[in-house]
């Protein structure tokens, strides 16, 4: 795998694909709020989920993804057709993925023939996430988006999920600074605050 990357050019482009689900209910974690402040997170209860499969572009670090409601054939198969699309110039693609069935279906052959034999598949030893480069991308998700997140209903999550994945396309890299704007501009205020409070009052806490 670490050759096949190697040898990556634009005529034969090698993707990192990977699942992921996206919970309603939130992640819970570590975190951060302003000084003398709680987190709270909400738990709606009744779960739902959705799910992205994408694929890391390893020369770019590009990200491509589709949504699904189930993580079935068919979403790999939009995955395929969608990368297809986006590398149109390549007339060989190769996708390195873990063996996950449906990446090995009876429908996902019928794609892949019908793509002509433009995408080639490169299955990863089973039990070896750590070689698969895109599971960091879904773990920076997790961490800047999904846990502790507050949003009341999945499409306001999902609405979450793509900007931050987008913004991340943007500077071609993971940056919790892509999530919560109103916290930063809130420890922003509370900063002049304080520093408002030390040349008003210098002998004062």
């Amino acid at each position: 795998m670490r050759c096949l990357e190697a040898c990556a050019r634009s005529a034969e482009p090698v993707l990192y694909v990977d699942e992921v689900d996206i919970h309603l209910n939130p992640k819970v974690g570590r975190d951060w709020c302003l000084p003398g402040q709680r987190r709270v997170v909400l738990t709606p209860g009744n779960n739902k989920k959705r799910y992205l499969a994408g694929a890391l572009d390893s020369k770019t670090g590009r990200l491509t993804w589709v949504e699904g409601k189930s993580k079935a054939s068919s979403l790999f198969i939009q995955l395929l057709w969608r990368i297809a699309g986006e590398y149109r110039g390549a007339p060989r693609i190769h996708l390195i993925l873990d063996n996950a069935s449906i990446h090995s279906s009876q429908k996902t052959r019928k794609a892949l023939e019908q793509l002509g034999g433009r995408i080639v598949l490169h299955c990863l030893p089973p039990y070896c996430p750590d070689a698969n480069r895109i599971e960091r991308v879904w773990l920076d998700l997790h961490a800047n988006v999904t846990r502790n997140h507050r949003c009341r209903t999945l499409r306001k999550l999902m609405r979450h999920v793509h900007a931050y994945l987008h913004a991340r396309n943007a500077q071609r890299r993971a940056s919790p600074i892509l999530r919560k704007v109103h916290l930063r501009r809130a420890a922003g205020a509370r900063a002049r605050f304080m520093i408002g409070r030390l040349v008003l009052w210098p002998g004062r806490d």
